[in-house]
Formats: C-alpha cells, structure tokens, sequence
C-alpha cells in the first residue's frame, strides 16, 4: 500500500492509500474533492472506500464530489456517527475490521474530539514494517484535539489504546499543528530533552516547508504531554496525582495557549 499525503485547506492531510496491483484507492477524511480526483487521476486508479474518521465539514465535505465521480465506492465511518456521515454506508464500531485491497484494518473506536470519533489500524505486515494509524483529530503530533463532545475520561480511554500500539506506529494525523503543540508541551515539560531535539528538528522542517507528518508513535509517547498525562513531569505542571485530572487540566491550558 502506497500512502500519499495531500495538503488541503490551512492545514489538514487527506490520505490517499494506493493498491498500485490492483490499482484501486481509498481515501481517509476527504475534506474536498478536487486534489483526491486529481491523484486519482494521476494514478490511473479507482477509488473504491471513503474512510471517515468523524462527522467534522473539514474531513467528509468532499465526500458527495467523490461518489459523483466513483459511484461505486463504499462510505465507512462510525455508527455513532450515523446521519452525520455523507453518503455513509458502512457504520463501524470497535473491533470491526475493513478490508482494502489485501490490507486489513482494526477499528478503534476513540470519542473525546467527538462522539463518534473513530480510528484506523493497519498493522505490519512483517517484522520489518511499520504499521500505519489514520486517527483524524484523535491525537496530533505533540498533541490531541480539543473535546468538543466528548469528556476528559473518554479521550484519556482513547489515547490510551492508541499508546499500547507498537513504538514503530505511524502516526497518520490530519492536521499540520506539530510545530504549535510543541511550543505548547515545552510550557509543561521544559527539561525533556527528546522534546527539544523534536522542537528543534520541527522548527528545521517548517522553515523549509516540509510535513511533519507522519509522526512515530514510539517518539509521540516520549514527547506528547497528552499521551503523558502520568508521567511525573506533567502531574507536577498540572498540579495534581489523580490521572484524568491531569489530562483535563492539561485540555484546558492548551486551549488557552
């Protein structure tokens, strides 16, 4: 599977994944239509799957254009999202599993940005591969999505399953927000050394224009406040030994950042 990251709108990612045997497509959060055609053009290809993560305008607003175009294609995206999904078909739940092409990916069902919030594993297919998360607005590198619908115990649940995926995960997030949340997590955890490198390397990579996405799990776990909330450094920023409280307060001073 070929993954092929397009840069749409301010900042989101859509994902295209390319079965270049078959030469067939899907497409993760398409927020517009015009460059997935255009790759898929491009390739030669056919998109047959719509991955949603969420119901959010700037993730499913190209879904209609692209099923105009490939009427045959199949909309997946969580039950709980059920009439808030375009086109929606296919309605997921934890555990579920879809297929593209040979490939096979595990739901993860991860409320807190949203109530209907899920994610997208694909795992290795051998010892020497990495496998893929497509995780929306979930978790970002360096940080995590605002709850708008759902509660700090939820996104704490959430990002909990995403942090007992392997170290060599790749982090597929749909936004390009890395260089803010590190600016961010430096507020909280000023004396991690593997975070400043990672400021650092991002600070290069922005000036010359480059993504910082995909991001590795492995490197999210030793640099993201918000998959830290127990570690010593951010229950002392948060001023607190209870967990959750940690996570809220952690939500909370982001947001105002």
């Amino acid at each position: 599977m070929d993954i092929y990251r397009l840069p749409v709108l301010n900042d989101n990612y859509i994902f295209l994944l390319h079965d270049p045997q078959r030469n067939i497509a899907a497409v993760v959060d398409p927020a517009v239509a015009e460059r997935v055609l255009q790759k898929i053009a491009e390739l030669k290809a056919t998109l047959v799957s719509i991955f949603n993560t969420h119901h959010h305008s700037d993730h499913v607003g190209g879904n209609l254009a692209l099923l105009h175009h490939f009427p045959e294609a199949v909309v997946y995206a969580s039950e709980a999202d059920r009439g808030r999904i375009p086109g929606q078909q296919i309605f997921l739940g934890e555990g579920d599993l879809v297929s593209f092409g040979t490939l096979c990916a595990e739901v993860l069902f991860v409320p807190g940005h949203t109530s209907g919030h899920i994610a997208y594993y694909f795992p290795p297919l051998t010892t020497e591969t990495s496998g893929n998360l497509f995780c929306g607005d979930t978790l970002f590198s360096g940080g995590c999505g605002r709850l708008f619908e759902g509660t700090p115990v939820q996104m704490v649940n959430s990002l909990s399953k995403i942090r007992c995926l392997p170290d060599d995960t790749q982090i597929w997030c749909a936004h390009e927000y890395t260089l803010n949340n590190l600016k961010f997590a430096l507020t909280v955890d000023p004396q991690n050394l593997v975070l400043t490198q990672k400021f650092e390397d991002v600070q290069k990579m922005r000036q010359r224009l480059e993504a910082t996405v995909p991001a590795s799990l492995g490197i999210e776990k030793q640099t993201n406040p918000f998959l830290r909330w127990d570690a010593d450094a951010i229950l002392k920023a948060t001023k607190t030994q209870d967990f959750v409280q940690s996570f809220a307060r952690l939500r909370g001073m982001k947001d105002q950042f």
